[in-house]
Order: C-alpha cells, then structure tokens, then sequence
C-alpha cells in the first residue's frame, strides 16, 4: 500500500473527480469549498491539510483511507479524457495513443492528425497484425498492397497491415483519423 508521501494527490483528486463526472466547480459545490481551493490542489499549487482532504472527499463521498489506497494502475483504468494521450508524435504528423505503456495489450488505439500534403512517410509500412480506423474529417488517400483508396468523413478501413499500407491527406484541411490496431504497432 503506498504512504500519503507517495500519493500525488492533485492528479489522484482530478482523476477521482473525473471518473465521477465531476466539473471543478461542482465538486466544490459538494464539499462546501471554493473553486478556486479545488484547482489549486489539482495543479499541486497547494497542499490540503487532513482535515481540508477529508471535507473534499465527502463530496464524492469517499474516506481518506481508500483516497491513499494504492492508486488504479494503467491496466485497470477505463477512461482516458483527451489531456491524458500519449502523443508519440507531433508536428505535421500527430499520433495521440490511448493509455502510455501498452506493455501487454493486444490493442493500440489513436487520435491521428494529418496536416494538408502530409503522409505517413516512403517507403510503405508493414507490421504485424490488423489496422481499421474511421476517417473524422478531411481526404485520406489509402494505398495497401500497391491498390489505392480515398476516403472522406465516415469511411473506414480495416486490413491485414502485413501487407504494405501508407497514409496521405489529399485534402486541403487537417485530415483526423481514429483507428486501432493489433498488435500494438507503435
């Protein structure tokens, strides 16, 4: 079990409330204490003492002792909210994975973003596994196994990614993928 030292707890705080569905505001409501009390914690500007921790707990309601319980490990979390991707890359090109260490998961799921002219790199990408993904918004030129696809918004893919694959936005706006695959590639 991990000390209190060991806790950081704005993020414990933040993801608690968040996995209650919980705005700042709303929790501070709860409580009985100031937004601005909840953001500070949350931003680890500011320490709560026992008895502050303790007035704040009972909004969700939960006790100090499972507030200090070992803390949900990555393999057990459900949700990811938007600020907690990974990004694994950024600029022209951005992958934002689901979760960080994908050590024993069969599956890796992202949030791609192809700026216009951009593309997944020459030569063509082969891996192990399958890959599906769902075209969000913008022109996505597909190419698998020498044959060529364009998809627009609410097309998808999903194939064999043994055999050669490249991404392209043939678009004139950002082109924004969700996709997956198994496994994990990245």
């Amino acid at each position: 079990m991990n000390s209190p030292r060991d806790i950081d707890v704005g993020r414990r705080l933040k993801d608690l409330r968040l996995a209650h569905g919980l705005s700042q505001r709303a929790l501070a409501k709860r409580a009985g204490v100031s937004n601005a009390t909840i953001s500070m914690i949350e931003a680890d500007r500011v320490s709560p003492s026992v008895s502050a921790l303790k007035q704040i707990l009972a909004g969700f309601p939960i006790g100090l002792s499972a507030f200090f319980a070992a803390e949900e490990t990555e393999a057990e979390k459900v949700v990811w909210r938007a600020d907690e991707f990974t990004e694994i890359a950024g600029g022209a090109i951005s992958y934002r994975q689901v979760g960080g260490d994908l050590t024993g998961r069969s599956l890796q799921m992202m949030h791609e973003r192809y700026r216009p002219g951009t593309d997944s790199g020459r030569p063509t990408i082969s891996h192990q596994g399958e890959e599906a993904g769902l075209v969000i918004r913008g022109l996505l030129e597909l190419e698998v196994d020498g044959a060529r696809y364009e998809l627009k918004a609410g097309d998808a893919y999903f194939f064999d990614s043994r055999k050669p694959h490249a991404f392209r936005n043939i678009g004139d706006t950002d082109l924004v993928i969700v996709s997956a695959c198994t496994p994990p590639s990245f």
